[in-house]
């Protein structure tokens, strides 16, 4: 399934906001305490526009230079979205995430952290920044193991005036997604994070039953990517 047409998109985040509507409701949560963020990698415009005319406003990509690539003309007409980076961010690209994103999600390591510190003086902007959690301490995957977390945060916030918002996290794919999202979500109260990216399309309501805040969706919406 590739929706590229006004009606297969708009049906699919239709349905999608439904479901996520009744997870919170499930959870004994209001509907609309959770942020769906329509992940577009890989997406073009004939995909993007009929989910902005349906009236989504978070949109995140993994790479900043396929978001440098498309999204300036969108932002440009449609001022008010909101666009998120949920994939990893290498120091020399902290320029453009910060004049681009509006959100961050994957601060992982005190490289990252300054470049982002001395963009954000430089640029005066403030995007919100979540903190990557490798909950499942996956060698390959970015994200600062759980037991780093406080100092992480502490230095973030000591050495370079960082406000983290929350964390995220991307469980193992071989393994139950649940006690990963418990995880951050334990975290998060402890530190006292408010922001939890939490969950994709094939677990995200698990994830807003653990206290996900944010929920990042791309084939429930615009179908399987090539």
């Amino acid at each position: 399934m590739s929706p590229t047409d006004v009606g297969d998109v708009t049906t699919h985040l239709a349905a999608t906001q439904a479901r996520i509507d009744g997870a919170c409701r499930q959870a004994g949560r209001a509907p609309g305490s959770v942020r769906l963020v329509a992940v577009t990698k890989t997406f073009g415009e004939a995909e993007i526009l009929p989910a902005i005319a349906s009236g989504q406003r978070d949109f995140g990509e993994n790479r900043v230079q396929e978001a440098k690539a498309k999204w300036p003309s969108l932002l440009e007409n449609h001022p008010d979205l909101r666009l998120h980076l949920i994939g990893p961010l290498q120091s020399n690209k902290a320029a453009e995430a910060v004049a681009l994103f509006d959100v961050i999600h994957t601060v992982d390591r005190e490289k990252i952290a300054a470049a982002l510190a001395a963009e954000i003086r430089r640029q005066r902007r403030d995007p919100k920044l979540l903190i990557q959690v490798n909950t499942g301490g996956e060698p390959q995957k970015a994200g600062v193991p759980p037991e780093e977390v406080d100092a992480f945060l502490g230095a973030c916030r000591a050495n370079h005036g960082l406000a983290i918002d929350g964390l995220m996290c991307i469980p193992p794919h071989d393994e139950p997604p649940a006690p990963h999202f418990a995880l951050l979500a334990t975290l998060a109260r402890r530190l006292g994070l408010r922001e939890l990216s939490m969950g994709m399309s094939g677990d995200f309501e698990s994830a807003i039953a653990l206290g996900a805040t944010m929920v990042r969706l791309g084939s429930a919406i615009f179908g399987a990517r090539d």
